[in-house]
């Protein structure tokens, strides 16, 4: 085959050369035309974006109505039990932070895919988008650990490492996990994610995913899933674990007790690896074979399938604030106390008075906050230990 020259000014070196390594391995002749490049086999190309123009809108609507509200409400939580000096609420509000953060930009990624993947707004949106996104997912997992850690201290071994249980500790933990992240994620900034579609007639614009990945951006992918998704994985798994051991071997907490605990403890894990698991496996594959692939079939299938568990992944959205918060019965009553303050606020005047305004019973609360409605049962064998 002739050497490959440079495309036309809406195809630059740089975009076509993301292509040309895959394309000239699989046998696909590139023809240089009035209107610039084109591909003679355009079956070859991942596809016609239907898939990502339905399938992303909806799964991101559907965040977008749950999440910001009940995240909202979850920080609100949290900042009342920080106040009260409780560690673990620190790492709730990180979570609930980060799955904030990533929901207010959803509109954003709707657009992109309504519109054929077709990126309209500026470069440096697209950047910080995709910075966002992948922020909520390793933040996520790592506070995630950084919770089941917590409850593993406070429940298995409540008279040890009590200094690994206080809010100046858990503060500092949090911080190094965001600047971590941040530093790891820093990458998207520093590159130009907006490239052009090829594959596309219509010279559709691309954000931050490019197919086939390069060596580099492959590489940093096995790093993400080694100390993103496989360590936080192995340490939830590890904790509850130990966690469910000792409330079985603890004569003082009753059946029922027992069964509820073990129905939220396999309810974490199973949402934690239905989220992440397949966005994570089809990431792996992707990463050790399609820098070298020569196969445009396998090309077309991770194409479509990551996309599917990318979407997958936003759940973990709603899933967090409800699992680590709202099962709990003290997050509970405060947040019955926000919504009747609420409400009286809307009452008028003639109607409260002499009445007990439910903002500062809250203000006066000492409820102590846990994340789960096993901790409520397991402070008592706690104390008993």
């Amino acid at each position: 085959m002739e050497s490959y020259q440079p495309g036309p000014e809406e195809l630059t070196d740089d975009h076509l050369s993301d292509y040309r390594r895959f394309f000239i391995a699989s046998g696909l002749e590139l023809a240089q035309n009035s209107s610039g490049w084109t591909m003679n086999n355009t079956a070859m190309c991942p596809d016609d974006h239907t898939l990502d123009k339905y399938l992303f809108p909806f799964v991101y609507s559907i965040v977008i109505v749950i999440s910001i509200p009940i995240n909202c409400i979850s920080l609100y939580v949290s900042c009342i039990q920080v106040r009260k000096k409780n560690e673990l609420a620190v790492y709730l509000f990180s979570l609930s932070l980060a799955d904030l953060l990533y929901s207010v930009i959803l509109p954003l990624w709707i657009d992109y895919a309504w519109n054929g993947d077709n990126w309209r707004l500026s470069a440096t949106l697209c950047q910080i988008s995709a910075f966002l996104m992948y922020m909520n997912f390793y933040t996520s997992t790592a506070f995630l650990a950084c919770i089941s850690v917590n409850r593993y201290l406070a429940l298995v071994h409540p008279l040890k490492l009590q200094h690994l249980r206080t809010r100046r500790f858990s503060l500092i933990v949090s911080i190094i996990v965001w600047l971590l992240e941040g530093i790891m994620n820093s990458v998207i900034l520093m590159k130009n994610e907006i490239f052009s579609d090829s594959c596309n007639s219509t010279n559709h614009t691309l954000c931050y995913d490019k197919y086939p990945l390069e060596l580099w951006q492959a590489q940093i992918n096995l790093l993400r899933i080694c100390s993103g998704y496989l360590v936080p994985l192995i340490i939830i798994v590890f904790c509850y674990h130990k966690i469910y051991q000792a409330v079985r071997c603890n004569q003082a907490t009753v059946d029922e007790e027992k069964k509820k605990i073990r129905k939220l403890i396999l309810n974490i894990t199973v949402t934690f690896i239905l989220c992440f698991t397949p966005y994570h496996v089809i990431l792996f594959i992707r990463s050790i074979k399609e820098p070298y692939s020569t196969n445009p079939q396998f090309f077309l299938l991770m194409y479509k399938i990551y996309r599917i568990t990318q979407a997958l992944t936003s759940l973990n959205c709603i899933a967090d604030p409800i699992l680590y918060c709202f099962v709990s019965e003290t997050a509970q009553t405060d947040i019955l106390n926000l919504l009747r303050c609420c409400l009286d606020l809307q009452k008028p005047e003639g109607n409260q008075v002499e009445e007990h305004t439910p903002c500062s019973s809250t203000t006066k609360s000492n409820i102590t906050y846990r994340t789960c409605c096993e901790t409520e049962t397991l402070s008592k064998m706690a104390a008993r230990a």
